[in-house]
């Protein structure tokens, strides 16, 4: 079914927005990984709600609960599942929209599937299911520093409607990235970004934007060709995120207007090593990673809920006007930062397994 992710690295998430919580399972991390509460907290300080006066305002510490697999704060190899307990949900506000479809959610087709829904804040639909990923994305990220000790994985918001950043991708850092409440690492871009998103708020509507991503220091050999292509399941793992709609990795869709010569790679030897002396696939060729930075960009589209009237029809079939309720971030970039880092985890992480195990037989 469509609630577990990965091959090796298997992680199953599960909850509502508005239910009792929101909780992952992992299945196939290795033992003997350090790991404590606080890691895991970092990163879901870093997505939670209520963080800043340009995301929702719903108001959850999301404290996780480590109720299994790591003991001593180390991973035992056995499943390990964490809970994140809802504390400020707000089912009332949401009683006008049981029977009416909210324009561009998925509350249709959620209805269309099963027959029933979660009307609650869009249920199993809403960004807050992505609690599960960050936590699971912790792990990965220690998994993934145990084999490669070097690799650094940054996502920072580089675009918010037409305001776009310039931002060195080679040394941007974590810091740099949450040096302000939009996460866009150039200052002057970020203030431009802050003004617009507040401008927009109290208009009622919402922003939609970019953010990049950069891998560095990323190993050789991760991807599993044909179908299960490095660059296939970094687009799969972002295009599950609510909001995405678009992603590209490297060039991108630029590379439409480059000519072969302009586009491909020149291999050279560096430091003893293969190396490429420009990096237009983004570190991937032939669905596999050949050393140089992972890099790639994911659109996000403006938060489908707005303090604006809308026009919608009912379950039975009835035209009507909708004015959504509830509290919800003007553009959902700032805190998509840290997913985007967390899937990205994901994937690098079981590719990572899967490269090992192929080594191994190989010995």
């Amino acid at each position: 079914m469509g609630n577990t992710f990965g091959q090796l690295f298997r992680v199953t998430t599960f909850g509502e927005s508005h239910g009792g919580g929101i909780g992952v399972v992992i299945d196939g991390c290795p033992p003997k990984i350090d790991i404590s509460d606080a890691d895991i907290q970092y990163a879901l300080d870093r997505r939670r709600p209520g963080q800043s006066e340009i995301t929702t305002q719903r108001k959850e510490e999301d404290r996780c609960e480590i109720l299994s697999g790591i003991f001593e704060g180390k991973t035992l190899g056995t499943p390990i599942s964490i809970l994140v307990r809802n504390r400020d949900a707000r089912a009332e506000d949401y009683v006008d929209v049981a029977k009416q479809f909210r324009p561009s959610h998925a509350d249709f087709t959620y209805e269309a599937k099963y027959g029933v829904r979660d009307w609650r804040g869009g249920g199993r639909a809403s960004a807050r299911e992505t609690i599960g990923r960050v936590a699971a994305g912790t792990i990965a990220r220690k998994v993934l520093r145990a084999f490669y000790p070097k690799i650094d994985i940054v996502a920072y918001v580089i675009q918010i409607h037409e305001i776009v950043g310039k931002i060195d991708k080679s040394k941007v850092k974590t810091k740099d990235v949450d040096a302000n409440i939009v996460r866009c690492p150039d200052a002057a871009a970020a203030k431009k970004m802050i003004s617009l998103i507040e401008k927009v708020r109290a208009e009622g509507d919402s922003l939609g934007g970019v953010i990049e991503c950069v891998v560095r220091n990323a190993p050789t050999g991760l991807g599993e060709p044909v179908f299960d292509k490095l660059e296939a399941d970094l687009a799969k793992a972002r295009l599950s995120l609510p909001a995405t709609k678009g992603f590209e990795i490297g060039s991108g869709f630029p590379s439409t207007r480059m000519r072969g010569s302009e586009h491909n790679d020149p291999f050279e030897m560096r430091s003893g090593k293969i190396r490429t002396s420009t990096n237009y696939s983004g570190g991937v060729q032939g669905g596999i990673s050949n050393g140089e930075d992972i890099y790639f960009r994911v659109a996000f589209k403006p938060t489908a809920t707005i303090a604006r009237e809308q026009q919608t029809v009912t379950a039975s079939h009835e035209q009507t006007m909708l004015t959504a309720r509830g509290r919800h971030d003007p553009c959902v970039l700032p805190r998509a930062v840290p997913i985007v880092e967390a899937m990205t985890a994901l994937v690098l992480c079981d590719h990572a397994l899967c490269q090992r195990a192929l080594s191994w037989s190989k010995e």
